[in-house]
């Protein structure tokens, strides 16, 4: 099976769906980490529920997840863009105890980030971190911060990622509350199986079967790394000509290492002086980006 996120809509009802497969963008996350296994899992859900939100929204940019935790696990991200690109990190700290998400992550917040690709302003919605699945997570977020009722059903294991969302939109007729009530019981019977190892129109021939269901052309998704050469300057920019002389006097160069995907950027003294004399010759009343 191929990367792709399926749209999918219940005809004359409020009601909405979408289905991803994460395969080698997945594999692509852990050839750069080592993650322990319960991390692995809840990280391969958080890239599939991230894939399944951003299809919901209508815009150009980025939608950047993140759970910030007080148990092991203190933070995982996803990001993913509308051009159909993914990446993901995460950060933990000892041994990990098998058991549930609360038991790994422990109290904390999460958040959603949309980023504009025009760079107009961030909007950022977070919620405290509740429940024990990340499925309850994003459920709890979208009713709490969009007033949209919505489930998910996600997988994960060593090879791929899955998941499935529905969602509610409002409703004006009893009508639509009934279809709501339906199709949430037919897909409550998804099994992890399927959703990892069906095809997405499979899935939804078995669930639905009875439905009238549309189904939209797929939307391929890859796993692709932002970071740069020029971010990593702008970086160093923001970190002020002193603490990166501090820096090289003591290691003699500055490394970075990208979180994301391990490409390690490395600056000599010369390279760290041009980062600084390329700001002088700004031009007043400009902005470098």
């Amino acid at each position: 099976m191929t990367d792709s996120l399926q749209r999918f809509l219940f005809e004359n009802t409020p009601v909405r769906g979408h289905l991803v497969h994460l395969d080698a963008t997945w594999r692509a996350v852990l050839e750069r980490h080592e993650y322990p296994e319960p991390l692995r899992a809840l990280l391969g859900e958080l890239m599939a529920a991230g894939a399944l939100l951003s299809a919901t929204l209508k815009f150009e940019g980025a939608l950047i997840m993140q759970m910030q935790g007080g148990g092991p696990v203190t933070l995982l991200v996803v990001e993913v863009t509308s051009e159909g690109t993914l990446r993901a990190t995460a950060s933990w700290e000892g041994d990990l105890p098998q058991g549930r998400m609360q038991d790994l992550v422990g109290g904390g917040r999460f958040a959603i980030s949309l980023v504009p690709g025009d760079g107009s302003q961030p909007y950022q919605g977070i919620v405290d971190l509740r429940g024990d699945t990340v499925a309850e997570v994003l459920e709890h977020y979208m009713a709490a911060s969009e007033q949209l009722e919505t489930k998910l059903w996600l997988a994960c294991d060593d090879r791929q990622a899955a998941g499935m969302l529905i969602q509610k939109l409002p409703a004006t007729e009893e009508s639509d509350l009934d279809a709501w009530a339906r199709v949430n019981h037919l897909a409550g019977t998804l099994k992890n199986d399927e959703l990892l190892h069906l095809p997405a129109r499979e899935v939804i021939r078995r669930l639905f079967h009875e439905e009238d269901v549309r189904l939209f052309e797929a939307t391929p998704l890859a796993f692709r790394c932002s970071c740069s050469r020029d971010r990593v300057i702008g970086m160093l920019r923001m970190l002020g000509r002193d603490e990166v002389h501090s820096i090289l006097e003591e290691r003699g160069k500055v490394e970075v290492t990208c979180e994301f995907c391990r490409k390690r950027y490395t600056l000599d003294p010369v390279d760290a002086e041009q980062v600084f004399a390329a700001e002088v010759q700004t031009p007043p009343g400009r902005t470098r980006h």
